[in-house]
C-alpha cells in the first residue's frame, strides 16, 4: 500500500448533531490521512451509528461539516461506500453482478467495470462462486460479496458499521483478515465502527474513543504494532486494556 503519510483525505470539523432537544454529538473534529484505517469505539448508546450516518450523509449535521479532499462531502461527487452489519447482497443478482452493481450505477466504462470486478473476485477467492446467488452461499461468503462490492467502488471513504457483530469468532477472524488484506493492497481510507475493543486493536492504525452523550472524542490511541498482529503479544494486550479502561468507567 503506497500513500503519502501526511496527506489529509478526510477532515471532520465541529461535527454536531441534535435530534430535537436530544444532543447526540458535540463538536467532534478530527482528520484522517489518505489510506488510513481508523476504528471508532465507545460505550453502548453513545451515538456510534449516528456518527457513521452523518459521515455517509444519511443525516445532515446540525453544525459542522465533513470534507473530502478539501471539499464538503457530497455523495453525488464522492464515493462514500459503506458496509453494515445486516446482510445486504442483492438476492436476485449473482456474486459477479452484485460486485458490478455499484460500478454500473456510476456508469463507469465497461472495461473499468470488468477489470475491477475480476480483481475483487480473484482477491477474495470467489472465482468458483461468481455465478452463484447469495442464498446459495455461506454467511462468510455472502459478507465477502458486500465487502468486495464496497472496495470495488474505490471509495474516497469506506465506512463499516460493526459488519461482523452477528458472526461467530472463527468467521469474524477470517473476515477481519480479508478486510485488512484488501485495505493494504488497495490503499482505501477506512472508518470502522465496532463495540469489540480487541477487534479495534487488531485492525486499526488509530482508535478514536467516544464518550457518552453528548458525544465527543475522549481520546485517540495510536496502534503502532506490526502485522500480522498477535492477540497474545504483550503490547497488544496493553493497548487493549488501556482502551477498555477508558470505556468501562463512564
Amino acid at each position: 500500500m503506497t500513500t503519502q503519510p501526511d496527506e489529509i483525505k478526510v477532515e471532520v470539523k465541529n461535527l454536531t448533531k441534535y435530534f430535537g432537544n436530544l444532543h447526540v454529538l458535540d463538536d467532534i473534529s478530527f482528520n484522517i490521512k489518505k489510506g488510513e484505517f481508523v476504528c471508532v469505539v465507545g460505550p453502548t448508546g453513545c451515538g456510534k451509528t449516528t456518527f457513521l450516518n452523518l459521515l455517509t450523509r444519511i443525516y445532515s449535521p446540525t453544525r459542522g461539516d465533513l470534507f473530502i479532499d478539501g471539499e464538503s462531502a457530497d455523495p453525488k461527487k464522492h464515493n462514500l461506500a459503506f458496509v453494515f452489519q445486516e446482510p445486504s447482497a442483492f438476492p436476485w443478482l449473482t456474486v459477479e453482478k452484485n460486485l458490478r452493481f455499484g460500478l454500473e450505477i456510476k456508469k463507469l466504462p465497461k472495461d473499468v467495470i470488468d477489470e475491477r470486478t475480476e480483481m475483487i473476485i480473484k482477491m477474495l477467492g470467489l472465482q468458483e462462486l461468481r455465478n452463484s446467488y447469495p442464498h446459495q452461499l455461506s454467511v462468510s461468503s455472502e459478507q465477502r460479496i458486500i465487502i468486495g462490492r464496497a472496495f470495488a467502488m474505490n471509495p474516497d471513504l469506506l465506512l463499516m458499521d460493526e459488519p461482523y457483530g452477528q458472526m461467530d469468532v472463527k468467521l469474524r477472524f477470517f473476515l477481519e483478515d480479508e478486510v485488512i488484506r484488501l485495505w493494504q493492497e488497495l490503499g482505501t481510507t477506512v472508518v470502522f465502527i465496532t463495540h469489540n475493543i480487541e477487534e479495534a486493536v487488531y485492525m486499526a492504525q488509530r482508535i478514536l474513543i467516544l464518550s457518552t452523550k453528548p458525544t465527543t472524542i475522549k481520546e485517540e490511541v495510536i496502534v503502532d504494532l506490526p502485522r500480522p498482529r498477535r492477540f497474545d503479544d504483550p503490547k497488544f494486550v496493553a493497548i487493549r486494556n488501556a482502551v477498555t479502561e477508558k470505556i468501562k468507567w463512564w
